[in-house]
């Protein structure tokens, strides 16, 4: 889409409007394109899409992804992600909805049919809406704390993209300043991670390692290690949370693996009163996790 001028009065909307004033001699002249459109299902950006959507090798090898609905759109470019193409199918997505959010969200807005969209779309709801953006760096480099004392949740190999999805989605309810997520066995770009984090992905720094490596990490930094084990526990209730803080988590099948434990300042219990001895780590990170914002005063 071209770029749109106004003569000595600052840039306007960059968006098409069958109103614009098209008059040179006009002050508040500037041009109108019509909107790049796809109709074809076998379009080379419709492949693309598909093959990032399904592949996982292929997002790794080009460092994009894709991003559906105005909600995971918008919480995306929240958290400063980047748009290489939004593609909307104008009937579904609307004009006014068209005009407001192509002034928010940079990248080439591509028009699209309803059988392209349709094609693309993995689930109905999405208000007309795809757009191909461009990860992030998730080096444990990048992640920066703003607390003295901060709170993070870390994550040993998870794999089920629900409960990814959940933790991701407490670590936002409780504004957590990172997770961490050590040997990550899921493509955290992935649709079903995406979609079962309702775009929760985008609002919190996320950092990756080897459990070696965030271990090392927490210990330069003075975070206290806290891991939700069995060996040598206390009632989470009891442990003090207040300061810099780790919660760490492991699989329901596995737990933590022992260099969490040789490295762990104080490991945390979750009383259990009836039959069984474990619950969801989704449930038991959310319980650790708000018991430390209760202890923090929320």
């Amino acid at each position: 889409m071209a770029a749109c001028f106004q003569r000595n009065k600052g840039p306007l909307p960059v968006h098409w409007s069958k109103s614009a004033l098209t008059n040179p001699n006009n002050p508040y002249f500037y041009p109108v394109m019509e909107p790049k459109t796809i109709s074809s299902p076998q379009n080379p950006l419709v492949r693309k899409i598909l093959l990032l959507k399904e592949k996982s090798k292929e997002r790794r090898k080009t460092g994009l992804f894709v991003v559906e609905g105005l909600r995971e759109l918008e919480l995306a470019h929240k958290g400063g992600y980047e748009f290489e193409a939004i593609l909307y199918n104008p009937e579904i997505l609307g004009e006014p909805k068209l005009t407001a959010f192509s002034g928010i969200f940079q990248g080439d807005w591509i028009q699209v049919s309803p059988q392209v969209y349709e094609k693309l779309a993995h689930r109905g709801t999405t208000e007309g809406v795809i757009a191909l953006a461009r990860a992030k760096d998730h080096g444990l480099d990048s992640l920066r704390f703003s607390k003295k004392e901060p709170l993070i949740l870390v994550a040993e190999a998870p794999e089920k993209p629900g409960n990814i999805g959940a933790l991701l989605r407490t670590a936002d309810a409780a504004a957590l300043d990172a997770v961490l997520i050590a040997n990550p066995r899921s493509d955290l770009y992935g649709p079903n991670i995406i979609r079962s984090s309702v775009g929760c992905v985008f609002t919190t720094q996320i950092g990756m390692g080897s459990t070696q490596e965030i271990i090392a990490f927490l210990q330069d930094r003075d975070i206290g290690i806290f891991c939700a084990s069995l060996e040598a526990s206390k009632k989470y209730v009891d442990c003090d949370l207040t300061g810099a803080t780790a919660i760490v988590v492991g699989t329901e099948s596995t737990g933590l693996s022992p260099q969490w434990i040789e490295n762990s300042d104080q490991n945390l219990i979750i009383p259990m009163h009836g039959q069984i001895d474990s619950m969801n780590v989704s449930v038991s990170a959310a319980i650790l996790i708000f018991e430390a914002k209760r202890q923090r005063g929320y």
